[in-house]
């Protein structure tokens, strides 16, 4: 039971254990101990994963075209073969990928790979030693053949849309709370958001309405796009840009 709770419901052993204690109750240590090492087990299970070598088929620069196109001509320019629990599946990285990286807690954009006979589901997409690469569920006949790449583009809308709350949701909370909130972490994915912030009390209804107020106004001004795509970082900074996590950013 007390797994059970920590496991399912996040509770935390500690604080079972000291309310127990308040009632003249003591707990299983041996059986809590017992299922977690059970748990970390299936955990081993669950992410053992055969990773095989890249193969090379083209050495050439590869680049992210995802902030103008949603769809693209492609060429593979290597893939390597994953085994897991599920099946098998290929990781590969594309000459002109149209498909986001997962990071900035934004999740990564999933999609379609295909040519005239074939069509893969591109299932998720990550950043590795500044490669892109994308995970799916097959091999082309013809690795070396063009492919045409569509990203999910109503899902990649709704995270853009989400991902940009976080910031509008940033500045309303340091309006309303104090320039002492600084995010801590976030989830930006197409369905919901999560913001992860500092503060020493409790949100009052007071203040998390005015809040939601501050960043639904925002929204609706609807902004215009000042982009800055490639500046160095000493002048985003002298343009106000706030930088959290500075040893993420290169120069």
């Amino acid at each position: 039971e007390v797994f059970e709770l920590y496991d399912t419901y996040g509770f935390p052993d500690d604080l079972t254990r000291i309310i127990a204690e308040e009632k003249g109750l003591t707990i299983d240590e041996a059986g809590f101990e017992a299922e977690m090492q059970k748990q970390k087990q299936r955990s081993k299970k669950d992410s053992a994963a055969k990773v095989y070598d890249w193969v090379v088929l083209e050495e050439k620069p590869e680049t992210f075209v995802g902030y103008d196109q949603t769809e693209s001509e492609v060429l593979i320019t290597r893939y390597r073969k994953i085994e897991n629990k599920d099946g098998e599946f290929y990781q590969i990285v594309l000459d002109k990928s149209p498909f986001y990286p997962e990071g900035g807690g934004q999740v990564g954009d999933k999609g379609v790979l295909e040519n005239a006979v074939e069509s893969f589901e591109v299932l998720e997409t990550k950043k590795e030693n500044n490669l892109i690469i994308s995970l799916i569920n097959g091999r082309p006949k013809d690795a070396s053949a063009g492919l045409y790449a569509k990203v999910n583009s109503s899902d990649r809308k709704n995270s853009q849309a989400n991902h940009s709350v976080t910031h509008l949701l940033h500045e309303a909370l340091r309006e309303v709370l104090g320039t002492h909130v600084e995010q801590k972490g976030s989830f930006v994915g197409p369905d919901y958001l999560r913001f992860d912030f500092s503060h020493f009390a409790k949100m009052s209804e007071d203040e998390l309405k005015w809040v939601e107020e501050k960043v639904n106004q925002k929204i609706k001004e609807n902004i215009a796009l000042q982009e800055f795509r490639n500046i160095p970082i000493a002048e985003a900074q002298e343009k106000g840009a706030m930088m959290l996590f500075g040893e993420k950013y290169g120069d």
